[in-house]
């Protein structure tokens, strides 16, 4: 019961974040350009953290009690690239200080892209590290995955993306056609 009260609480992180995100688009950038930017980065900012609660907690636990586990600076790489990915984003750095020279190249877009990359990497090599090193004591505790854990959540997810791809694709056909000659009479 705990990992469906756990995936509701991430279902309603991703819906505030889509919602607030989404808000931005009432009103263009040009009118509030910097309530915008605070507006997307918290949308795009609130999941990660949400999601990285049990990380942030577990390098907490290992600052204050002193563990020796090999996962951890990696952890913690995933951390500062998280964070400088935010930070690049938010601030417009290099671009800002000196304007005109990160035009095509360094320009903060591109730079907020590889630090997401490189941030990746270092998480998806956490998991690894995580998943070999913890294995054995995994499974010794835990009990083996059951349909609700596994096939169950799959399907339900592959019917509701189905579904969400029918109701889209019969709006389009409810849609009147033109002709081509109609629109290059205009």
């Amino acid at each position: 019961m705990a990992l469906f009260a756990l995936a509701a609480k991430d279902i309603r992180a991703s819906v505030v974040s889509e919602k607030v995100s989404s808000r931005t688009e009432l009103f263009t950038e040009a009118e509030r350009p910097k309530f915008t930017k605070v507006i997307r980065t918290v949308a795009f900012a609130y999941p990660y953290v949400f999601d990285s609660l049990p990380l942030f907690y577990r390098l907490y636990l290992c600052a204050v009690r002193g563990c020796s586990e090999p996962v951890i600076p990696t952890h913690y790489s995933h951390v500062v690239f998280a964070f400088l990915t935010c930070f690049i984003y938010a601030t417009h750095l290099p671009e800002r200080l000196v304007p005109g020279l990160f035009d095509y190249f360094g320009h903060s877009h591109q730079l907020f892209h590889i630090c997401g990359i490189i941030g990746t990497h270092f998480q998806m090599e956490s998991l690894l590290l995580d998943m070999t090193d913890r294995r054995d004591r995994l499974l010794a505790f835990s009990p083996a995955p059951s349909f609700s854990q596994t096939v169950g959540p799959m399907g339900a997810s592959l019917t509701i993306s189905l579904l969400i791809i029918a109701a889209f694709s019969t709006t389009l056909y409810s849609v009147p056609k033109f002709s081509r000659r109609e629109k290059h009479r205009d």
